[in-house]
C-alpha cells in the first residue's frame, strides 16, 4: 500500500499508464449509462465503492467490446515505450478486465464522461462552476 490512500503501487502505475494512453470515450463504443454508475462513484470519494464498482463494470464493458481498444492502447503504448506498458499487456492477457490496468482505464473513461457531462451542461447554462463548489461542500458518505 502506498501512503494512508489504500492505493497500492501496482494501482498507481496502472491509473499513471491509463492517464497517458490513446484512447477516447467516443472510440472504445462502449455504453456511457454503464460508465455512469463508475462515475457516480468517483463523486462518492469512497475508494472502496470506486473499486468494487469499476471491478463490475470493467466486466460489462470487457464483454461489451471494450476489449480490442484496450489492447491496441496498449501496443501503441508499449510502441511509445511508455513505463508498465509491457507489465499491463501481460496482466490483461492473463486476467482480462480483472487487470488493474483495465479498471483505471475504466475509471478514467467514467471521469471523462463525467468532464464532458459537465462541459455540456455548462454550454447550455445548466451547470455552473457554482453548482461544482456546492457539491464539493456536501458531506461525503465517508465522512458521516
Amino acid at each position: 500500500m502506498c501512503c494512508d490512500t489504500g492505493v497500492t503501487r501496482t494501482e498507481e502505475q496502472a491509473n499513471a499508464l491509463a492517464a497517458a494512453l490513446d484512447i477516447d470515450l467516443d472510440d472504445v463504443g462502449v455504453c456511457w449509462a454503464c460508465l455512469s454508475f463508475v462515475s457516480t462513484a468517483l463523486e462518492g470519494g469512497d475508494e472502496r465503492d470506486v473499486r468494487r464498482t469499476s471491478a463490475r463494470i470493467a466486466r460489462d464493458l470487457w464483454a461489451e467490446g471494450l476489449a480490442l481498444p484496450v489492447q491496441v492502447a496498449l501496443e501503441r503504448a508499449r510502441r511509445r515505450e511508455l513505463p508498465d506498458a509491457e507489465a499491463a499487456i501481460a496482466a490483461v492477457e492473463k486476467a482480462g478486465p480483472r487487470a488493474p490496468i483495465v479498471q483505471a482505464i475504466v475509471r478514467r473513461l467514467a471521469a471523462d464522461l463525467t468532464r464532458r457531462t459537465r462541459e455540456d451542461l455548462a454550454r447550455l447554462g445548466l451547470y455552473s462552476r457554482r453548482d461544482a463548489e456546492v457539491r464539493a461542500l456536501r458531506p461525503r458518505e465517508a465522512d458521516r
